[in-house]
């Protein structure tokens, strides 16, 4: 299972591989704040509910800003 795979089940989701792979490519090649539409989307593609692909998106850009050094929450920086 990928890093993000691991932190993703210390907060109760269990992903697919597959699950995982579409999640992360939307990320780092769509967009880190996907808008309601594309979200849909995504949830679709994965077989995820809207909440559970939003939780997803929530929890990976903590992630990401902590391991950029930033802080988890978005504030006056914009990433």
């Amino acid at each position: 299972m990928s890093a993000s795979g691991n932190a993703m089940a210390m907060f109760g989701m269990r992903l697919a591989e597959d699950q995982i792979k579409v999640l992360e490519e939307n990320f780092t090649k769509v967009s880190k704040h996907p808008d309601y539409t594309t979200l849909m989307l995504i949830a679709a593609e994965c077989g995820l509910s809207e909440e559970e692909t939003a939780k997803w998106f929530r929890m990976r850009n903590a992630q990401w800003r902590k391991a950029e050094g930033l802080p988890a929450e978005l504030g006056s920086v914009k990433d």
